[in-house]
């Protein structure tokens, strides 16, 4: 009897440790989970910040100003464009046909 009590007491050591163990690593993996839902909501703050500042810099009047004072750009007028005029391709000579 004494051994069965013996085998006993140790299976509900054995369980009770257990339990203490899986206890403690259900709050560790809870603990992690919510670190990452935190970090999932700041990198969504990140992404829609970053989304604002790309439209605004891309907005038609940004990069207007910046090719007029950076790059010196500025509208073309008649006056200082330059046309350029292609031979006509019907008058161009036909390639030779090659046969093998």
């Amino acid at each position: 009897m004494t051994r069965i009590n013996t085998l006993l007491i140790l299976a509900l050591v054995a369980t009770a440790i257990y339990l203490v163990r899986v206890q403690y690593e259900s709050r560790r993996l809870f603990s992690e989970l919510d670190k990452a839902h935190s970090q999932a909501r700041r990198l969504a703050m990140d992404v829609e910040r970053l989304e604002v500042e790309k439209r605004a810099q891309a907005s038609p009047g940004r990069v207007e100003r910046l090719a007029r004072e950076k790059l010196e750009m500025r509208q073309p007028t008649p006056a200082i464009t330059t046309y350029m005029s292609y031979p006509n391709p019907t008058a161009a000579q036909p390639a030779k046909a090659t046969t093998p």
